[in-house]
């Protein structure tokens, strides 16, 4: 495929994506607001229940309840991403309850209060947030409170219920639900019933109808030569929409161009969206992230380098796994494979190297594991003399585990090398290292596979999957072309982080740990970096190559 024309067809489809909203100022007289005579109780804290009449503000709805804007938005998320709806019911905290009927604002008219539709003299309510397989039957079940009651509190003309559509649901008695004479004790019992049907409502996590995402990547459209990487993720996201969208999921996604550090986007965009993919590069994510909002979450799709920024950001996600995590895999695979004391563990370093920081942090992790080792280093020069004094250190009665710590090609290729002497010589080998190991051009693919190398890795596409084939299958079809790592990359975050998004809605970051997954060429298993940090990504495959020439995924 041409890559301009390919680009020019990703650039039309995010033209066509990224949709602008403009605000066209009005001067209006605000309409009065009415303090509720209708409460809610969550999680302890009483709310009042004020529905939204049209033209009303945040501002006049707070000045009559004296509470603040950013006390109504912690109550009511979706109000801060998605502003007022006509009709829409919010929760208003009763703190300023006190103040607000002392010291009404001029605005506001007070009005005698109204009768419960169905004539009851408790004015405190449920709200119920109705999930896709729920109807009146079931949620009139689950409350105790008669179906005509229901539809009588909520002005309902029929029995159909949309999704996310919040109900009110009496907790006092009702002209049709007689409440019987009652002990103290009793009624103390029932009131604890009603808090704790409160609270477990409140705690339920719903869903989305509609993810709001954005995808920040570096198409270099200026530039002769496009992005690869960055048009394949886009390629294996939009895949992604497909099969999300077939499952019936929807999903609102705005594409930019963040070329040349570019920040095309506002902070109200962010603002408004439940997830921000991007961009690649860390120095840009770092950008990003100083000015997205607190309430907004940034994935780090590609840089292994950005990690840091979980540090500092408790809302940044860094989806691709670190070095330290894979050296702490090779560790804890060691571990696992160990099978007793009579088994060497031996880690091979180079004399005077600049990877002498890996090696102090591989060091410490063995040490933490409880695994007794042995340290050897020579330099290149010496490599034709190293082979006595390493069988001095080794074994023939049992595996001699061997951990090689360097990303000097060379070197690595020199350590192979005699390895495999060793092993001609009937030593029992067993090869662990870093990824980078499987890019060395120079070392014997052959000898890797008699070392029977073990390796781990953030990223590995197994082509027997029956679901790898059929994306390669669909990507082919589709984009007329074989689809790269960035292209499994791009459907990998895309499904994950949606799907996650529309099954948890407002709560789905929440919901992030215990969550793993195994999906096309990533597994994500997402935990705190620490306490008000980020999340780091712990997932890892593991491959093994065969003596017989195979290369396995390693499976647990």
């Amino acid at each position: 495929m041409n890559p301009m024309k390919h680009l020019s067809i990703i650039a039309a489809i995010a033209f066509a994506t990224a949709v602008s909203a403009s605000l066209n100022a009005q001067d209006y007289e605000p309409v009065p607001v009415t303090i509720s005579k209708e409460k809610v109780r969550v999680d302890g804290n009483v709310y009042f229940s004020h529905i939204v009449m049209e033209r009303q503000t945040l501002y006049s709805i707070s000045k009559a309840y004296n509470v603040t804007i950013e006390q109504i938005y912690e109550a009511n998320p979706s109000v801060r991403q998605e502003g007022l709806k006509k009709n829409a019911i919010i929760l208003i905290p009763a703190t300023g309850l006190k103040e607000a009927r002392t010291s009404q604002p001029e605005s506001v008219k007070s009005q005698p209060a109204r009768d419960n539709k169905a004539g009851r003299q408790d004015d405190v309510y449920i709200i119920h947030t109705v999930k896709w397989f729920e109807d009146l039957d079931s949620i009139s079940e689950k409350y105790g409170v008669p179906v005509d009651v229901i539809m009588q509190e909520n002005g309902l003309t029929g029995r159909k219920l949309t999704r996310r559509q919040k109900l009110r649901i009496p907790t006092g008695p009702t002209e049709t639900q007689a409440a019987p004479a009652e002990d103290n004790a009793l009624q103390e019992k029932k009131e604890e019933q009603n808090k704790a049907a409160a609270q477990a409502t409140a705690s339920v996590m719903t869903g989305k109808d509609k993810v709001k995402a954005v995808l920040l990547l570096p198409f270099d459209s200026r530039e002769e030569k496009p992005h690869t990487g960055s048009i394949d993720f886009y390629c294996g996201s939009l895949l992604a929409l497909k099969h999300l969208g077939e499952k019936g999921t929807d999903i609102d996604l705005t594409v930019y161009d963040t070329s040349h550090g570019a920040i095309p986007f506002t902070e109200i965009l962010l603002l408004n969206s439940d997830i921000v993919i991007g961009p690649i590069a860390a120095g840009d994510l770092s950008s990003t992230i100083a000015r997205c909002p607190s309430g907004t979450t940034i994935v780090s799709p590609l840089d292994h380098r950005a990690e840091y920024l979980a540090d500092s950001y408790p809302n940044f996600i860094q989806a691709p796994s670190s070095s330290l995590t894979q050296y702490e895999d090779l560790a804890g695979w060691i571990k696992e494979e160990q099978a007793g004391n009579a088994e060497k563990v031996v880690v091979i370093y180079e004399k005077g190297s600049r990877d002498v920081t890996e090696l102090g942090v591989m060091n410490t992790i063995l040490e933490k594991d409880g695994i007794a080792f042995s340290s050897f280093s020579y330099s290149i020069l010496e490599g034709r003399d190293v082979l006595e004094p390493l069988k001095g250190m080794m074994t023939t009665e049992a595996a001699n585990r061997v951990l090689v710590m360097s990303e000097s090609e060379a070197f690595v290729n020199d350590v192979v090398r005699n390895l495999n002497l060793l092993i001609f010589e009937d030593y029992e080998i067993v090869l662990y290292a870093p990824s980078k190991i499987r890019s060395f051009e120079t070392i014997e693919v052959d000898n890797l596979h008699n070392a029977r190398l073990h390796t781990s890795l953030s990223y590995y596409v197994d082509y027997g999957n029956p679901a790898v084939k059929d994306f390669v299958k669909q990507y082919r079809a589709l984009y007329n072309t074989e689809p790269t790592p960035y292209a499994f990359q791009g459907y990998d975050i895309t499904v994950y982080f949606m799907e996650l998004c529309s099954e948890y809605g407002e709560e789905w970051e929440s919901n992030l740990e215990g969550h793993p997954a195994c999906l096309l060429q990533t597994d994500f298993d997402f935990s705190r970096a620490g306490e008000g940090k980020g999340f780091t990504n712990s997932g890892m495959r593991r491959i093994v190559y065969g003596p017989d020439y195979s290369i396995q995924l390693a499976r647990e």
